[in-house]
């Protein structure tokens, strides 16, 4: 940053602090975070999708399927390239990264964010990687409001909301649904939903709807028309897409999680490239629907031209064979989620939100076309209603945010005729899936580890606190083999505190000497030379690991042990102590910040 940006900078700051409020400069800058969100999602798109016409509309359509084959390796290596030599920095799937930066980096978004996923996702999807554009919109978006609020010295409570309002207006963009975009930033990021927080997401969610209005006009990214209505004696059969979604959604997230952690223990980067990069290839060549995000062919199953989704493959399957063309579709369902992981584990760069709803409309279209050739039923079910509902059902499940899934499914139909329905599905699948899997994909890592912030206000505030603000060191050590004497002359005399920690010659930590376990004896010099440190000391009743001991997890040895100072160890070492008394005035500081 120049000397002299940083002097009109600093200029700005002192005429806003003295003629702008906060609660307005927020507003204003939610506005423009929007705006700038919603360009972004354009860019993206519009790149991507420039890419992806080019190759699939162009090369494979003229020359040759065999392209299909091809084009996802050389996408990948393309974004092996960049990250190396132009990013040469880790980059992580966007909305993982997003929540991570909330709860463990107070807000703090590096500044290269805001670019590298522009750069890097339309390769990776552009070239046929089976994944979609909105997890790195989100990553671009959240880094946008997060370094806006450094640049203009906003607190972390602002720079959150800034980050949410951001990830309200990308997804406000890609599916011009305002109201849905709003519901996303609150279910996923966990944000406090108040008058205070809601005026910002929601002018940063109109103004990039605006953007995308301006540049796209009415071309929606997913077409569709309610033709059929929602008939009563539907119900059953949306119960049972609900259960079938549950399953759709527990096999999906199971699946991509055994083939992420497969390919972490590969050694080399260069062996997962080609390997996935390869399998991805044979089979986008085999099944050519997987090629991309898949919203082509989503509107074609919507639109009931099932002809363009069955067929440019291998298999030369004939439009009039319903049995072929049902395990074709649930091919589809199986292999989607093995696409878009072997995407990922090569490299490339997307996320999960397309090729969720490419699932749940097969899924949703493939079970209502089962119940209709069946003809064990008086009437036929509606295709594109049962896609629709089967799109709510894969989000309900996969990714646990049935409200988000209810409202885009509402707003994207134009009308809520098939609200109902929706709330039938999303709420059969969410609740089931729940039950065996019990964090959505963006959060299942993060869960593990403890550094997952939720709506849950306690959890929210203890995950938010910092435990080097709680750690204390100033204490005197003490060494086992240190008599009475040495200990009342160079420990006791020269402290304030009625604790010490004993450790060994390699700073580990053995135990704690308690003031009160001599304080009887300290005065009788007879002792002195006879009674050592590793005779009066203590075990202690826990212990804090700094590595791996969330704030939570430390709160609950507290209660556990009734202990009012617990030692803390880093990297097997004794680093210092935790008290009662800080840890609870911490969490109160804290708590009045976060629902100030």
């Amino acid at each position: 940053m120049s000397s002299g940006f940083k002097k009109i900078l600093k200029k700005f700051l002192i005429w806003r602090f003295q003629h702008i409020s906060d609660k307005q400069f927020i507003n204003i800058s939610s506005a423009i975070i929007g705006l700038l969100a919603g360009f972004s999602a354009v860019v993206l798109k519009n790149s991507t999708h420039f890419i992806q016409e080019l190759l699939e509309e162009g090369i494979i359509k003229d020359i040759h399927n065999a392209f299909y084959f091809i084009f996802p390796l050389i996408g990948l290596i393309i974004v092996f390239v960049i990250k190396k030599y132009l990013i040469r920095k880790k980059m992580g799937h966007g909305i993982p990264v997003t929540l991570f930066s909330i709860s463990k980096l107070k807000g703090i978004i590096p500044s290269y964010q805001m670019w590298s996923s522009l750069i890097t996702a339309p390769f990776t999807v552009g070239f046929g990687g089976s994944a979609g554009l909105e997890g790195p919109i989100v990553a671009t978006g959240a880094a946008l409001g997060s370094n806006f609020a450094r640049l203009f010295h906003l607190n972390q409570t602002t720079k959150t909301l800034l980050i949410g309002a951001a990830v309200a207006g990308v997804f406000s963009s890609i599916f011009q649904a305002p109201i849905a975009a709003i519901v996303f930033a609150v279910e996923i990021f966990s944000l406090e939903l108040t008058m205070v927080s809601m005026i910002p997401i929601l002018l940063a969610s109109i103004t990039a709807v605006l953007t995308s209005y301006f540049f796209f006009g009415d071309d929606i990214l997913l077409h569709f028309e309610i033709i059929d209505k929602f008939k009563l004696k539907d119900v059953s059969f949306y119960v049972l897409l609900g259960v079938f979604s549950a399953i759709a959604s527990i096999y999906f997230s199971k699946i991509y999680f055994k083939i992420g952690a497969f390919f972490k223990d590969f050694k080399g980067f260069h062996k997962r490239l080609l390997f996935g990069g390869i399998l991805l290839g044979v089979m986008v060549y085999l099944i050519p629907p997987l090629f991309g995000e898949g919203y082509s062919t989503v509107n074609n199953i919507l639109t009931g031209d099932i002809g363009k989704v069955i067929s440019n493959n291998i298999f030369h399957i004939q439009p009039d064979n319903v049995l072929i063309i049902i395990v074709f579709l649930i091919g589809l369902i199986l292999f989607k989620v093995v696409a878009t992981s072997l995407t990922f584990g090569a490299g490339g760069v997307g996320g999960v939100f397309a090729p969720t709803l490419f699932t749940g409309a097969v899924t949703g279209y493939v079970f209502a076309l089962i119940i209709n050739s069946s003809n064990l039923f008086d009437h036929q079910l509606s295709t594109a209603n049962f896609a629709m509902a089967g799109m709510g059902g894969l989000m309900a499940g996969i990714l646990q945010a049935p409200l988000t899934a209810i409202f885009l499914i509402a707003e994207i139909t134009g009308g809520y005729q098939l609200f109902v329905p929706l709330m039938i599905v999303s709420a059969i699948s969410y609740l089931i899936t729940k039950t065996y899997i019990p964090h959505n994909i963006y959060s299942a890592e993060l869960a593990k580890k403890g550094q997952l912030i939720t709506h849950d206000k306690d959890k929210k505030v203890l995950l938010l606190m910092d435990i080097d603000k709680v750690i204390e060191t100033n204490f005197i050590l003490i060494h086992p083999n240190m008599n009475l004497g040495d200990i009342v002359n160079e420990a006791v005399i020269k402290s304030t505190r009625n604790h010490f920690p004993v450790v060994n010659d390699n700073n580990e930590f053995l135990g704690i000497l308690m003031l009160d376990d001599i304080r009887s004896i300290m005065f009788e010099q007879k002792l002195y030379k006879k009674l050592k440190a590793k005779n009066l000391m203590q075990i202690a009743p826990a212990i804090i690991d700094y590595d791996k001991d969330s704030m939570e997890v430390i709160m609950d040895k507290f209660k556990e042990t009734v202990a009012w100072n617990l030692p803390v160890l880093k990297d097997g070492k004794y680093y210092g102590f935790i008290s009662k008394s800080r840890l609870l005035t911490s969490y109160r500081r804290k708590l009045i910040n976060v629902t100030a």
